[in-house]
């Protein structure tokens, strides 16, 4: 007889509660699929009698954070606000469970409470898109990935919603086969199960709808070069176009131009860092190409009607 798997899900206050059901159900479905129970599982917070997620529904818990029972897997989910509650208890938890060699993952935005407690340094990890500029900040030693998720690393980490079900169902289908993991996405009628390597579709490519191979590349150069801004005649050139061509390219599909385009990625980059951030004005705007803080708050005013400081202020 099949040994029962139990996952412990400790809840962070206003965790994601698509993440929760996408975690839970797939192992619901796997028990009623196989008329097995392949799975079973609890959960914890830290006031061991609930745990309230981000859209204000209430989940009662089984535990608090110093009475984990033993099991094969623990998973920390959290969600929105995550920084504000990495708690003295929540760190304890984790290099306590380390220490007993439990496995611990983590889900959505939970790779940030991981991080917090030094368990992710010099290892590949997944974390929900929106906290992608200020989680490399904060943590240069993690080695973040664009990835739905990461299952080959010592802790598993994914990046919120549905990619919490992909990575469930590859966890059934190491555990128990391929067959098992197409049946429970069938009854969840998902059809388009990701595997680990495929990113979050939340590059700008995708965001603008548009497919053109070299607006690709050059939108991809750009990315990846905020710190240290390119010219587009540099960009045209790697991409095997001409600055003119680069130009049309622009308008057509964006109505803009590669220059106007590239400062509004690095800008959109300072606001998350600003908002995300305990980081300096001034680092901010090093760290997204700009070499005098006096240019960067008067472009940025320009850009959002408020001064950095301003911004900081009304959304931090």
């Amino acid at each position: 007889m099949t040994r029962t798997q139990h996952m412990v899900f400790v809840l962070i206050e206003e965790f994601s509660h698509l993440a929760f059901s996408c975690a839970v159900e797939p192992l619901r479905i796997a028990n009623l699929v196989s008329g097995q129970e392949l799975y079973s599982w609890s959960f914890a917070s830290e006031d061991g009698a609930q745990a309230v997620c981000s859209n204000g529904s209430v989940t009662l818990v089984h535990h608090d954070l110093s009475d984990i029972p033993k099991c094969d897997q623990m998973f920390v989910l959290s969600g929105i606000h995550m920084k504000n509650h990495v708690t003295k208890p929540v760190l304890a938890l984790l290099r306590r469970g380390r220490a007993q060699g439990i496995k611990i993952g983590a889900l959505c935005s939970g790779a940030w409470i991981l991080a917090e407690a030094r368990m992710l340094d010099g290892s590949q990890a997944a974390i929900h898109w929106e906290y992608h500029d200020s989680f490399s900040e904060r943590f240069p030693e993690v080695n973040l990935v664009r990835n739905v998720f990461v299952a080959d690393e010592k802790h598993m980490t994914a990046s919120g919603g549905t990619a919490t079900a992909d990575l469930m169902l590859h966890l059934i289908e190491a555990a128990h086969g391929y067959d098992l993991s197409v049946a429970v996405s069938d009854q969840m009628v998902y059809n388009a199960v990701r595997h680990a390597t495929a990113e979050q579709r939340v590059s700008l490519q995708s965001r603008n709808g548009m497919r053109n191979p070299h607006m690709a590349k050059a939108i991809q150069m750009m990315n990846d070069n905020l710190e240290t801004p390119i010219s587009p005649a540099v960009i045209a050139a790697d991409i095997g176009i001409s600055p003119r061509q680069l130009e049309r390219l622009f308008g057509k599909y964006l109505n803009t131009t590669p220059k106007k385009f590239y400062m509004e990625m690095r800008l959109e980059r300072a606001r998350n860092l600003l908002v995300q951030t305990e980081s300096s004005v001034t680092e901010i705007a090093l760290a997204c190409g700009f070499e005098n803080p006096g240019h960067f708050s008067r472009v940025y005013r320009t850009s959002f009607g408020v001064t950095p400081h301003l911004q900081r202020t009304r959304l931090g």
